[in-house]
């Protein structure tokens, strides 16, 4: 059993996702879920040898500590506990507070839970989550990893809206981004591939997954992202409607909607779910489009012409361009999704290669543009590995 295991734990509000993650190789050993907190069927889930097993959570509160008491079991009783070395935990939003990974302190959480205006579903679970841990591995030193750390490099130009200075300041209104481990994983793999270092490559990193953002990477380093104050901003996804005019808000609110109605409409029933009154799923929609649902072809042809003109609005940041990745759930495996928008790039040069894009998919990496075109390339992420490695990292640097 390897020796640098680090336990990498995704907490949210109403469910906790978790990874033994070898930080040599990559490879999630044990890797599972928490579900349906609060809830009477609360339960964790795991897969052992191919086998998925699972635990029935109790009553109907303290299912975060209970799913991470039910982990260290686990662990135990498969000989790994000993080999975990430390805990990453995956945080959402970090504010302008924080620009890099952080050991887990008292006054972190405090930081954490007091920037939940921002996330308000996402960070005060994220504290359940490392309180728990911590009751749990007295021992271990545990570390957050945010998502929006990785766009703190963005240019002012970049990460300002144009509203009043004053309003901005008051209640820090700009642009933060999310995905941030996703965007900084692809990149750094695709540098490998082209082998030119990270620090002297540019990409334009296209996760489409049931959210979906778009970022483009300068050096190593991001300069602009779709997803903005908050993950609802740019890309159309699953059930998140993405840019909007913000005047429709104002119309609805004005016709007696509630600001709770309206963040629900937003969050949970726009996006591929909202267009098609279907279903979020990309699967299902493009399944219907091809049975002949005008509706579900209007919500493929939204999503895809969102994202093929992000790509192209994004390459006016950048001197040169030397590839655009596509990952997550959609992006890895929708070859539809990735030929429509090559399609739509073809002003810029893309072509397509059909058996390159048939061949990237369930978990393949590959290149699927036509090798005198544009590079295109589709690279699986694994943010897991990207917070197992910087938890590591800082801990081994504070040795």
């Amino acid at each position: 059993m390897s020796n640098s295991l680090v336990l990498v734990i995704n907490s949210g509000s109403s469910s906790l996702k978790f990874a033994l993650i070898d930080t040599v190789t990559g490879e999630a050993t044990l890797s599972g879920l928490g579900e349906c907190f609060n809830l009477p069927e609360a339960v964790v889930s795991w897969k052992v040898n191919g086998e998925k097993q699972e635990f029935k959570l109790t009553g109907l509160e303290g299912h975060h500590q209970q799913a991470i008491d039910r982990i260290v079991t686990l662990v135990d009783e498969l000989g790994m506990k000993d080999s975990i070395v430390t805990i990453g935990h995956r945080v959402v939003h970090g504010g302008t507070k924080f620009n890099s990974t952080v050991r887990v302190t008292e006054q972190v959480m405090a930081d954490i839970e007091a920037l939940s205006d921002l996330a308000p579903l996402h960070n005060p679970a994220h504290v359940l989550g490392m309180r728990a841990a911590a009751k749990a591995f007295p021992t271990l030193q545990q570390f957050a990893v945010f998502d929006t750390a990785f766009h703190q490099t963005m240019p002012e130009k970049a990460y300002t809206y144009a509203i009043s200075k004053e309003v901005s300041q008051q209640y820090n209104i700009r642009r933060y981004g999310a995905h941030g481990t996703s965007h900084y994983y692809v990149t750094r793999e695709a540098a490998k591939r082209i082998n030119k270092p990270v620090e002297a490559s540019s990409f334009i990193s296209v996760h489409l997954g049931n959210g979906a953002s778009v970022c483009v990477v300068k050096n190593g380093e991001s300069i602009d992202t779709s997803m903005g104050f908050t993950p609802l901003a740019g890309l159309m996804m699953g059930t998140r409607c993405g840019d909007i005019d913000p005047s429709i808000l104002e119309y609805l609110l004005k016709k007696g909607w509630t600001p709770e109605r309206l963040h629900k409409e937003l969050v949970s029933n726009s996006g591929f779910l909202g267009i098609s009154g279907l279903t979020s799923d990309c699967r299902g929609i493009i399944e219907a489009m091809e049975a002949g649902n005008h509706d579900a072809k209007l919500a493929f042809e939204v999503f895809s012409y969102r994202a093929a003109k992000y790509i192209a609005s994004y390459m006016v940041a950048l001197d040169e361009l030397d590839g655009i990745i596509f990952t997550g759930g959609i992006g890895e495996n929708s070859l539809p999704v990735r030929s429509e928008i090559m399609r739509l790039l073809k002003i810029f040069g893309y072509r397509e290669d059909v058996a390159g894009n048939e061949a990237a998919r369930f978990g393949a990496e590959g290149v699927i543009s036509q090798a005198d075109t544009p590079l295109a390339m589709v690279i699986p992420t694994n943010e897991e590995f990207v917070i197992a490695q910087q938890s590591m990292a800082l801990l081994n640097a504070e040795a």
